[in-house]
């Protein structure tokens, strides 16, 4: 795997190795040892699949606040996504900073987001699946998030919306004295 830092400090595109013979293919997903490499030294304790089906389709930003932040290791593994970040640690050089790139089961890139991070994507294909994993349990009274077209952050989606949840909607806009996580 080939750790690529973002914009965002701490935060890393992830390049696969991959392997190739008349079989087909082989490529790391998660080895302990180089993910220590980077500081991360938790676990993963939870691996989530969701299944996105109508292009243009925004999930996010969402996050855990303390003590259940959460870092998350994200990989599209059917059509292509639009994945974004950002970074909410009040001290961070990158605080209220977003990243985006695509994923997509062809390029087989993973996104690694620390903790601190608002995370969410939109669909570019029809169908997408996502796997996640997660270094703390889902808890919703530690659930947050911000919503998507929040005019402090100014992220620049690829599409124009076709489907949110009205919980992401409900999703609040930050303030010029949000103080981050």
């Amino acid at each position: 795997m080939i750790f690529k830092e973002t914009s965002l400090q701490g935060a890393f595109v992830i390049e696969p190795q991959i392997y190739q013979d008349n079989r087909g293919q082989f490529l790391r997903y998660f080895c302990e040892k180089e993910f220590e490499k980077i500081g991360f030294k938790k676990k993963f304790v939870q691996l989530n699949h969701s299944i996105t089906n109508k292009k243009g389709t925004i999930r996010g930003m969402h996050y855990q606040i303390a003590p259940l932040q959460e870092a998350k290791l994200v990989k599209c593994i059917k059509g292509k996504i639009f994945d974004v970040i950002i970074d909410l640690r009040k001290d961070s050089p990158s605080f209220l900073n977003w990243f985006g790139i695509e994923l997509s089961e062809q390029n087989k890139i993973m996104l690694f987001i620390p903790e601190g991070f608002a995370h969410g994507f939109q669909t570019l294909e029809e169908n997408c699946e996502l796997l996640y994993h997660h270094s703390e349990f889902y808890s919703p009274e530690y659930e947050a998030g911000i919503i998507y077209n929040d005019p402090l952050i100014k992220i620049e989606w690829k599409l124009p919306v076709s489907e949110i949840s009205e919980r992401d909607l409900s999703h609040k806009q930050l303030t010029k004295n949000f103080k981050g996580i």
